[in-house]
């Protein structure tokens, strides 16, 4: 388990440095003045070097990365040029609001999905299976700024029962807050829902037919209870990938959803400076999102080593 642990840690930081440069590379270093581009076509050239300056954008690249990624380490995001705020409080007050909505999506996608591909796999090619399949298909297939839309004109419009935007604030208290966030955390849940019940019906059809569970049949068990306590945990594993990216999606790609609903999380943040060009909150956004994506599949892969025991002790699983 300590090999596999360093190994994973490794290629954690090493992922992490790889996601920095890049970023750090397409937003500073590539042709392109990024002065120019906050600033405009029109600006002056002295408000040009001034702002270059400000910037540090007058020093070698190398020594502005190796800045910027120690401010990254120590906590210090820098200041936004068009808030005039440090960006370690822009971030931390959307991500009050994005967090909670990432995870209520993500545990109404896996409490929905999974025991509809259980028993979708249990009943193969019969009528659950296919009425499952056509939710799947559906959900793939509607875009959830579409299926958003249609939530808020049905649950806010017609029937008033929840606000068709705007975030209530967890200082109205906790029920009104999660309220704000119930209906795009629906139309964030239902697209993944969709995906994950796919995953989770193959995988549990590829474990059907392993020995194992005729062995436990064998022995007594019901075709319930070998389901449930020996296949569908075997069956988790490809799920969790599935999880872990879905996860990653949910926090880092909400753009569209929290502009539908008008939420101030962190993919409005994000829309919002690279509408006003304010690089400085662009290119710590994205790296911070990044390295969320990386920490995440890092938090997958230590579950998988739960999961399967061969992966931390290092054997095949071939």
């Amino acid at each position: 388990m300590p090999l596999f642990l360093a190994k994973r840690l490794i290629t954690l930081v090493l992922t992490l440095l790889v996601a920095s440069l890049v970023v750090f590379l397409v937003l500073e270093v590539l042709p392109g003045d990024p002065a120019a581009v906050m600033l405009g076509v029109g600006a002056q050239e002295d408000t040009l070097a001034a702002l270059r300056a400000q910037l540090g954008l007058d020093q070698p690249a190398a020594l502005r990365y190796l800045r910027w990624l120690g401010g990254l380490v120590q906590g210090d995001l820098g200041r936004s040029y068009t808030y005039d705020v440090p960006i370690s409080e822009l971030v931390a007050d959307r991500l009050v609001i994005s967090l909670p909505l990432a995870l209520m999506a993500i545990f109404l996608s896996t409490a929905l999905a999974i025991p509809l591909g259980v028993w979708a796999a249990a009943r193969r090619n019969a009528a659950p299976d296919l009425m499952i399949g056509v939710f799947a298909q559906a959900g793939i297939a509607v875009p959830n700024f579409w299926f958003a839309i249609l939530l808020i004109l049905l649950f806010s419009v017609k029937l008033g029962w929840f606000p068709a935007g705007g975030f209530a604030g967890w200082d109205a208290g906790a029920g009104a807050a999660l309220l704000s966030l119930l209906l795009p955390a629906v139309a964030l849940a239902l697209p993944q829902a969709a995906i994950l019940t796919r995953v989770t019906r193959s995988s549990v059809l590829e474990e059907l037919g392993q020995d194992y569970l005729r062995t436990a049949r064998a022995k007594g068990l019901s075709r319930r209870a070998a389901l449930w306590r020996h296949g569908v945990r075997n069956a988790m594993i490809p799920v969790v990938t599935i999880l872990g990216l879905q996860f990653s999606f949910l926090l880092a790609g909400t753009i569209i959803i929290e502009n539908v609903f008008y939420l101030p999380g962190l993919g409005r943040l994000l829309f919002q400076a690279i509408a006003q060009r304010d690089l400085i909150v662009v290119k710590d956004l994205v790296v911070l999102l990044a390295g969320a994506v990386v920490v995440i599949n890092f938090i997958v892969d230590l579950f998988y080593a739960g999961l399967d025991p061969r992966l931390r002790l290092g054997v095949s699983r071939l």
